[in-house]
């Protein structure tokens, strides 16, 4: 059996702690993206009325962008019910193809998962949330389940701490006066002091642990990824049960190995960035030398 992180979400008052939209704002673009974003995995399948109800909109106008969505290729409707199509991919690949962390990270997930026997992943901030890129589920009966480009509040996880604490003092301060902490579980740290003094913890000791704040029986720590400017670019936790592992045994036997395996993902990204580097430098030296050697006709 599989056991799947909860997706509760922080609430904000806008992305960029904004009241006022920008007038170039396309509020049909936006409605549109949220009819495609009420779909997930605990909702594959909606109705009309649920998805004009998950989004806000009037009946009439989920019925347009839906049947625009269906016509275009992104949707299917299976009598009654709209379900997302394959195609709905197609607007994340840009992003993925340009992220080099999950397919660097992702060999030292898997050995780090061969190592300790538990599921581990890399996940970036987006606003509130962190997003998923990469995931190496361990081979258990009962393991840690991700999808790769799910959400979950920052506030609430160890990868969405590490993430937090790298910020700017003045950054988080907007972000911790627009959050809604909700209590998720009854051990959710929903106290904005008491946060504020958690991502200061996580900040001078490098790493943070979370015990069953996102979801009962689910503990997790979480080491940053640095790039090579040394600015955090993205964050690698261990998700374990309760059952297997306590906050002693996580300290002592996890950490060392997840902070191993960080350091040796942001070796590798040093790596490509140099090799990167040095062949836009090979290729600006070749086309000099061929246009030296191309001389002009008298």
């Amino acid at each position: 059996m599989t056991a799947r992180l909860s997706r509760s979400r922080a609430a904000l008052v806008h992305p960029g702690g904004r009241a006022m939209r920008e007038p170039d704002f396309v509020q049909s673009l936006q409605r549109g993206l949220a009819v495609i974003r009420a779909f997930d995995a605990d909702a594959p399948a909606l109705s009309l009325s649920e998805v004009a109800r998950a989004t806000g909109l009037a009946r009439a106008a989920a019925r347009r962008f839906l049947l625009t969505l269906v016509e275009l290729g992104y949707m299917r409707l299976d009598g009654r019910l709209f379900r997302l199509s394959p195609r709905v991919l197609e607007l994340g690949r840009p992003y993925l193809a340009s992220l080099t962390v999950p397919e660097i990270a992702l060999p030292h997930l898997r050995d780090l998962v061969a190592d300790v026997r538990e599921s581990a992943t890399v996940a970036v901030l987006d606003g509130a949330d962190i997003v998923y890129v990469a995931h190496a589920p361990a081979k258990r009966i009962m393991s840690i389940s991700i999808t790769i480009g799910a959400r979950d509040p920052g506030y609430a996880t160890s990868l969405g701490r590490v993430l937090l604490a790298a910020q700017s003092d003045a950054w988080l301060e907007g972000y911790l006066a627009r959050v809604e902490l909700a209590a998720i579980t009854p051990r959710t740290l929903a106290d904005a002091g008491k946060l504020r003094a958690e991502l200061g913890r996580v900040r001078r000791q490098g790493f943070a642990l979370v015990d069953q704040e996102l979801e009962q029986g689910l503990r997790a720590l979480a080491a940053p990824i640095r790039g090579e400017n040394g600015e955090v670019i993205a964050a690698v936790n261990l998700a374990v049960h309760t059952s297997r592992w306590s906050v002693d045994a996580i300290r002592h036997e996890l950490l060392p190995r997840l902070l191993a395996t960080a350091a040796a993902v942001e070796t590798d990204l040093g790596a490509s960035s140099l090799a990167g580097r040095e062949a836009v430098a090979g290729a600006r030296r070749s086309r000099a030398l061929a246009g030296a050697l191309v001389s002009p006709r008298g």
